[in-house]
């Protein structure tokens, strides 16, 4: 007899043990070492403890926020979160000296309110909101002596030094005096070698992951070249060159989706080259002879093409032109005749230029979404809902943290921030499903807590504690891949600074505070509120279909303009992406919650195909300058599918 399959586990308890898997970012590592603890040292030596442990909280939390990427993507995705949790600490500052418990209430509601709101509008803006309601709340809730001003400088101080060794360490591994590229030249290989993957798994069952993969690849890539930069270009001659390697991606990315729609299997030789433009990516060398793929389909012609003018952007020494055609000839008559070469570099022209061409640079390395756009964003469905429960729980912690203190529960310290630091975290959707927020966070406090209790009798002080911080500080970078182990670390870290700070240990009390909060926000989390339940989950999907209509629009007109389209195709995967993301999380959820975002996966399925179809559309397009009845056919199902579904003519007209 058969043994019976084992029962799996509920999504929602799923998602709690589940995480994140790869190699130890030892370059983290070493920065979280060097951040919270010497801070602190610094702080204690200099007779300033209360401005080192502010310094060191920033750099804590800036540390969570430092995600593997290009150092000038860090500038934002550390610096924009800091600057908003500086505000947050002067606000909460002098607004827990001058307000009474009711106004200072309504006004931290007042704040969950805007930065729920904000947080709707993409990462980096959740980050910011997240530290400014936290940061406001340790304002609010430790009493100091220092102004207001004081402490968001010291805020800045620490956020500012973890940027600093970011910015400045470089990763193992880079190449020698080129070390500051070396997040962008990693994401651009990873998109070539996402291109190989697709295409060795065209026409099997594992293409639509590869694709998934490829999105992925594109989107880090997009967001490493994409930071702030000095100057309105490329300022050097090296990152000149990774920006037209990664515009050279693009068509090859193009090429590889629709042979994945055509879903026939190609040879192996065709996945050889991308592999090989890879590999020089990351060395930062010439690319060798590139094998040359068939040329059977439109589809293959054009990967043939795109690996012909990634090769030429590659090899830019003298005579490098003429010794790629030489190779490729040797390889396969690729340019039959001089009007086909002709052919072939006059359809790259506009391409070839996009990077170098004012707003070309901007429509391939930068999202769609403007100022308006994050506007609509947080003012939006999802914006609206989040900012309400955020708003209730944030508001609500803070009324029940102020009577508990005012009954004198906290025993003999002042402080009263944990109860709404820990709602605001509980309460981020993007963190994971509720209900496994709500496990992994009580399990990962009372786990720290009892953690530091041990060391807190053991420890010498303050010099033990310091030294305690320093450990937390490398773990927390490895700590971020599961939400209860990064808890479990971050509250040890935050027990052993306000402890320097002069607070007594509290174990006990964090612990009863946490289940307080986690109690709390299961509460509001399936309270009804005004309009649809799942706004986010429908603001996204709107968001992706309004950018597949952009981009079918624009294939199907013809335009020549070849920057733009890879622009609105970026675009519209990535919001896919997003959706998807949204979608998954949803799922996850408890089923009083879940069952309110049910057939969005579905509607998110079909506009992945009809994206995948109009590229396979402009694939064609460009090569016989009409679509064949498959194309058509394919199309129209699709739209009238969409149609049909009653999860999508809920949302907005405008997708």
């Amino acid at each position: 007899m058969s043994r019976p399959a084992a029962p799996s586990l509920p999504p929602w308890l799923a998602h709690a043990f589940r995480s994140q898997r790869g190699p130890v970012p030892w370059s983290a590592v070493t920065r979280g070492a060097l951040a919270a603890g010497p801070l602190l040292l610094a702080g204690v030596l200099g007779g300033r403890v209360a401005d080192g442990v502010l310094a060191a909280i920033a750099a804590m939390l800036a540390g969570i926020n430092d995600r593997p990427g290009s150092r000038r993507a860090s500038v934002r995705r550390l610096g924009v979160p800091a600057l908003s949790g500086a505000l947050g600490l002067l606000v909460g500052t002098y607004a827990g000296q001058q307000l009474t418990a009711v106004p200072l209430t309504l006004l931290l509601t007042v704040l969950g309110l805007i930065a729920g709101g904000i947080s709707a509008v993409g990462p980096v803006a959740s980050a910011a909101g997240t530290q400014l309601l936290v940061t406001a709340a340790v304002g609010a809730g430790m009493p100091a002596a220092e102004s207001g001003w004081q402490r968001a400088l010291a805020f800045l101080a620490g956020a500012g030094w973890l940027l600093v060794l970011r910015l400045a360490l470089p990763t193992p591994g880079a190449i020698g005096g080129d070390f500051r590229f070396d997040g962008e030249r990693d994401a651009v290989a990873d998109v070539y070698d996402a291109v190989a993957a697709l295409l060795d798994a065209v026409g099997g069952a594992h293409a639509t992951a590869r694709r998934a993969a490829l999105t992925a690849a594109l989107d880090h890539a997009q967001d490493a070249l994409a930071g702030p930069r000095l100057r309105r270009h490329a300022s050097s001659a090296a990152e000149r060159r990774l920006h037209a390697q990664y515009a050279a991606a693009l068509p090859l990315a193009e090429a590889a989706t629709a042979l994945a729609w055509a879903g026939e299997p190609v040879s192996a030789r065709a996945a050889e080259g991308p592999r090989r433009l890879a590999a020089a990516v990351r060395g930062n060398t010439g690319t060798g002879p590139l094998p040359a793929p068939s040329r059977s389909a439109p589809a293959l012609r054009a990967l043939d093409d795109a690996l012909l003018r990634a090769a030429e952007t590659f090899d830019r020494a003298e005579g490098g032109a003429r010794r790629v055609f030489a190779r490729r000839r040797d390889a396969q008559d690729v340019v039959r005749a001089e009007g086909g070469e002709r052919r072939v570099f006059s359809g790259w022209r506009d391409a070839g230029g996009a990077v170098r061409a004012e707003g070309g640079e901007r429509r391939l390395f930068a999202r769609r979404r403007g100022a308006k756009g994050a506007v609509r964003a947080a003012l939006g469905a999802g914006g609206r809902e989040y900012g309400l429960r955020v708003a209730l729980c944030f508001g609500a912690s803070a009324a029940i943290a102020q009577a508990l203190h005012h009954a004198r529960w906290y025993g003999q310290h002042q402080h009263w921030y944990w109860l709404p630091a820990t709602a605001v975290f509980l309460v981020k959707p993007d963190l994971g499903p509720l209900a496994s927020r709500v496990l992994g966070r009580a399990a990962g406090t009372v786990l720290g807590a009892l953690v530091f209790a041990g060391f807190a009798a053991l420890l010498p002080r303050p010099a033990g504690l310091i030294v305690l911080v320093a450990v937390c500080g490398a773990l927390v970078p490895v700590a971020t891949r599961n939400f209860a182990a990064l808890t479990a670390v971050v509250t040890v870290l935050v027990l052993a600074l306000v402890m320097v700070g002069g607070e007594p240990q509290a174990s006990a009390g964090r612990i009863a505070e946490t289940l307080l909060a986690c109690a709390l926000v299961l509460i509001v989390g399936h309270l009804p509120m005004p309009g649809e339940r799942g706004g986010g989950v429908r603001a996204r999907l709107a968001a992706a279909g309004s950018a597949a209509h952009a981009y079918l629009v624009h294939v199907l007109s013809e335009s020549g303009d070849r920057a733009e389209r890879w622009a609105l195709r970026r675009e519209a995967y990535r919001t896919l992406a997003e959706a998807r993301t949204t979608i998954a999380l949803a799922a996850a959820e408890l089923p009083a919650l879940a069952r309110h975002t049910e057939g969005t996966d579905a509607v998110a399925a079909v506009l992945e195909r009809l994206v995948d179809t109009t590229t396979a559309c402009a694939v064609h397009l460009d090569d016989t300058g009409r679509l064949t009845p498959r194309h058509t056919r394919q199309l129209r199902q699709l739209l009238d599918e969409l149609e049909q579904r009653p999860e999508w003519s809920g949302l907005p007209a405008a997708a």
